[in-house]
């Protein structure tokens, strides 16, 4: 390690322990938002791709030629990791039990709606980590300066001077350490949405191409005419 990265780390820690406990308090929100971000960069962008559809098309030909217990043992083995495979899967389930094309439709969004619930994971908890780490940082500020103001009032001009310009320098310190974590955290609070965004609508438009696959070529079961009643 070189002189100046040790003169960085040592500027670092010296601004650090100056703040005081808020700077504690920041690197707890720190330590939450980075990790929000790793498991959500790892699990939106490395663990799932943008491709759904393509996947849905492997269902496609077994299910215009009905069959249905190919397209669920593919689905279910594909299920744990991809998403258009458990949806296929409940609406796969729900034609071969001859449901109608409401049920198979229920029974689709219902699955859909978790998978893409599980998109929006902890992502929204970056947004309140950054909102939280800046007001830590202005709350440490507006201390600091209450204490530097309220410190001087029984010195003379001259020493009243430096211990003020020092206290609000250090008071500062706090700030700064608050935006550093707020500003990492918004910013991919906003990439980790659109990103989210992304395979949503890729899942959607996925599982709208399975829906119809299985309501325009598998035919349900009609409804059984009721008994006409005997007059008396």
């Amino acid at each position: 390690m070189d002189l100046n990265s040790m003169s960085m780390l040592g500027m670092a820690a010296k601004a650090f322990e100056q703040g005081g406990i808020w700077m504690f308090a920041i690197m707890v929100a720190q330590i939450f938002s980075l990790a929000i971000i790793a498991e959500r960069v790892f699990a939106l962008f490395v663990a799932r791709s943008k491709n759904q559809s393509k996947i849905a098309r492997e269902f496609e030909e077994d299910i215009k030629k009905g069959r249905l217990d190919r397209v669920l043992h593919k689905s279910r083995a594909l299920a744990a990791s991809e998403p258009i495979a458990a949806v296929t899967c409940a609406g796969a389930q729900a034609a071969q039990d001859f449901g109608a094309r409401d049920e198979v439709q229920a029974k689709m969004d219902e699955i859909l709606a978790i998978e893409n619930a599980k998109l929006e994971r902890r992502t929204g908890f970056l947004s309140m980590l950054g909102n939280v780490g800046t007001l830590l940082g202005l709350l440490g500020t507006i201390i600091g300066l209450i204490h530097a103001f309220s410190s001087i009032s029984n010195m003379n001009a001259a020493d009243k001077s430096v211990y003020l310009t020092q206290g609000v320098a250090l008071a500062m310190n706090a700030t700064a350490y608050g935006l550093i974590v707020a500003i990492p955290a918004l910013v991919m609070y906003a990439v980790l949405m659109n990103r989210t965004q992304h395979l949503q609508d890729d899942l959607n438009q996925a599982s709208f191409r399975v829906f119809n696959w299985l309501t325009f070529n598998y035919q349900s079961v009609p409804a059984k005419p009721s008994r006409p009643q005997k007059s008396v």
